[in-house]
């Protein structure tokens, strides 16, 4: 695929201050749902959304928890040291990290990092219950933004000293400090507390209720739940002339085995609730492609990481394997090696002349102009993106994280 012609500028949009959803709706399946099905759009409200789809259709969810995952260390000089949580690296895997029950090493955010020294430890104290928890904080390498986390207190694991300590991250472009809905509200009602690890929510499950789940499940529609821990680098720019260039973030993603058997058995109306989902799917059927390759080239099954290169669906052959034999050399090869679930990382890059292999439809809200989740949706709709975001604007659409959705079926 020739990617090289794609130029940013195409992708590019005007997004006035006053359309960014600083809050969300009260209720939130009011929110607006602007609907796209092969080129016509039409407008309706969230708790519609089951009018609009297949009965067939398979709904696939990312239910992720995002974590407190701003730090806060103030030193004797009154200065402030702000450490935003981007990934671990020790334990590597998000799940581990957060059941860790000593220290973590983590790839970080810094603010103010001028302020803090070399060798220099910072420390918070909390009591609790008569306690006191002292958790510290090091930085082992400053260009890198790497530090060590460190509590005193075996009884509490990271997830736990986080909620004791960090404060949530809403997206920097809100530029408010966190309210106390916002605990609730910036998580989606179908988050698993057992798959704590993302550093942003995926938005559009924000709007999901009970009642919609009771509409869509009336209509015979399936749900699954996957997992794919958001990373920082979902609100990063692109800022470099070529696209293919910008360097994609990593993110984890957990599988069932379930899973795999759900989209083998109904995978011909899977609509990805979220860009996350999306990618997670997509990055899936890749995986099986690695599989097949390997199997080609050794003539057996071999342990090979769940790894997905940003450009690797560009440099294979359109027709290479279908997503049927795809999926089923996953569950081949999960078999082989008695995996129950499949934990891997994707840095895929999904941008116009990608050939989508699982989904069907999209669930999103509306994002940033100049960002890859654009060219994502710009991937999937064509050039009827330009058309959607205008129809968005005109009929007063709330953008970004805490706005209005859309359901796009190309």
């Amino acid at each position: 695929m020739n990617y090289n012609k794609i130029s940013l500028e195409d992708f590019s949009y005007q997004l006035p201050e006053e359309k960014i959803a600083q809050f969300p709706l009260e209720k939130r399946d009011d929110s607006k749902l602007l609907v796209y099905v092969k080129g016509d759009i039409a407008h309706s409200q969230f708790f519609k959304l089951h009018y609009f789809l297949h009965p067939d259709t398979l709904l696939i969810f990312n239910d992720t928890k995002v974590i407190p995952a701003r730090l806060f260390f103030q030193k004797k000089t009154g200065a402030w040291i702000e450490i935003f949580l981007i990934e671990p690296t020790q334990p590597h895997w998000v799940h581990q990290a957060m059941q860790s029950n000593e220290k973590v090493e983590w790839k970080c955010l810094i603010g103010n990092k001028k302020k803090w020294k070399n060798n220099e430890i910072l420390e918070t104290k909390i009591s609790v219950e008569n306690i006191e928890i002292t958790l510290k904080v090091e930085l082992l390498d400053r260009d890198s933004q790497l530090v060590n986390i460190s509590w005193n207190n075996e009884n509490y694991n990271f997830a736990s000293i986080l909620k004791l300590f960090g404060e949530l991250p809403l997206p920097p472009y809100l530029n408010r400090k966190v309210e106390e809905k916002d605990k609730q509200q910036y998580q989606t009602v179908y988050s698993n507390d057992k798959k704590e690890g993302a550093v942003a929510a995926p938005t559009a499950g924000l709007h999901f209720t009970e009642d919609v789940f009771a509409h869509l499940e009336k209509k015979g529609i399936q749900k699954d739940f996957i997992t794919l821990h958001v990373s920082g680098g979902t609100f990063q720019p692109i800022k470099v002339k070529k696209v293919q260039d910008h360097k994609m973030h990593s993110e984890e993603m957990i599988f069932s085995k379930q899973n795999i058997e759900n989209l083998l058995q109904n995978h011909t109306h899977v609509v990805a609730v979220g860009t996350t989902s999306m990618r997670s799917l997509e990055s899936l059927y890749w995986f099986g492609v690695k599989l097949c390759q390997s199997f080609e080239e050794n003539n057996k099954l071999s342990s090979l990481p769940f790894f997905i290169e940003k450009l690797f669906p560009y440099q294979v052959k359109d027709d290479y394997i279908s997503l049927d034999e795809s999926l089923r050399m996953i569950l081949k090869y999960m078999k082989q090696f008695q995996l129950k679930e499949l934990i891997g990382e994707t840095e895929i890059f999904i941008m116009p002349q990608y050939q989508f292999r699982v989904c069907k439809g999209l669930v999103t809200n509306f994002h940033l102009p100049n960002t890859t989740l654009v060219l994502l949706v710009a991937a999937f709709v064509g050039k009827d993106w330009e058309e959607i975001y205008k129809e968005a604007l005109d009929n007063n659409y709330r953008f970004l994280s805490y706005g209005d959705s859309s359901l796009l079926i190309p």
